[in-house]
């Protein structure tokens, strides 16, 4: 509880520092883990979603349970986040939400099904609603896909793992269709930061131990997703953990949103803060393609 009551406290005052091309303030979205769920622990999440800072989505973390312990679990938190706590969106009168598997391990894409066990989790997802999945990306593990970089249409083989390792790139004007959305961050290398002249993976986390810097905004930008003109940066960070919370709250995040909106000036590219939710919009929008989330 004291962990969510800094973010409640110091996310509003960074945020009220910072704002994008538009004015609008930065935009959070907590990916939050259903086998966590305590409504004391969302109701503050809530209140900064009702002030304009962000959002809330869902988070899993399973292994093995079976299909029908999967879609319970999921049915009944989606249930309760839009009912209890005014969270997630509908549509066609359906609850509908963004998704990150706990441990990157989507359709069982870890070796032996470690942390998963659902060779059909994509099919899943896309009936029970789900409108697009933030997972990737997922260096070094073997959940990592063979496409990076990219936003692209995921079709599942409901026999066989990882079904997400290939796919459909979106491309602008270009029909395009499958079951379930996938909108991955940065992953590359990069090199010479801070003195050092080895190389380390970078993935879009910023973290305690791997803090933003105008050299990483500069990463993030040359490899997001592109969609056109437009470049998608979607970033993460595991915000609660003992060796993260402090650093990011502590100057990690007011550097964060700094850097981004110094390299974008520098760039003269146009600068928008969006969720989840508004991301999905924004890729379908560059796409061609109306989909508001009510």
């Amino acid at each position: 509880m004291a962990r969510v009551q800094r973010w409640r406290k110091i996310l509003p005052e960074t945020a009220a520092r910072h704002a994008d091309s538009a004015g609008r303030p930065p935009q959070y979205t907590f990916f939050y883990p259903q086998e966590e769920y305590r409504p004391e622990l969302l109701d503050p999440l809530a209140e900064m979603a009702r002030m304009g800072l962000g959002d809330v989505e869902v988070h899993i973390h399973h292994d093995g349970e079976g299909e029908r312990d999967f879609v319970d679990r999921m049915q009944g938190f989606c249930e309760t986040l839009y009912t209890r706590h005014g969270l997630l969106r509908k549509i066609d009168g359906r609850i509908s939400f963004g998704f990150i598997h706990g441990n990157w391990s989507l359709d069982n894409s870890l070796p032996g099904g470690k942390l998963c066990g659902l060779n059909n989790e994509i099919t899943l997802l896309r009936d029970m609603g789900c409108y697009a999945d933030f997972t990737l990306p997922a260096a070094p593990t073997a959940a990592q896909t063979r496409i990076v970089n990219s936003i692209y249409w995921a079709t599942d083989d409901p026999l066989k793992p990882k079904s997400h390792d290939t796919g459909v790139p979106l491309v602008p004007g270009k029909p395009s269709t499958g079951d379930l959305l996938m909108i991955q961050g940065p992953l590359g290398l990069r090199f010479g930061e801070n003195g050092r002249f080895s190389p380390r993976i970078e993935m879009g986390e910023y973290a305690g131990y791997d803090l933003p810097s105008r050299a990483r905004a500069r990463t993030w930008l040359e490899l997001s997703p592109r969609l056109g003109d437009n470049i998608f940066v979607k970033l993460h960070t595991h915000g609660t953990n003992d060796r993260n919370i402090g650093p990011l709250l502590e100057g990690g995040l007011e550097t964060l949103f700094s850097v981004m909106e110094a390299e974008c000036a520098a760039r003269e590219l146009t600068l928008h803060y969006v969720t989840a939710r508004e991301l999905y919009e924004a890729v379908m929008a560059a796409h061609g393609v109306s989909a508001r989330l009510r």
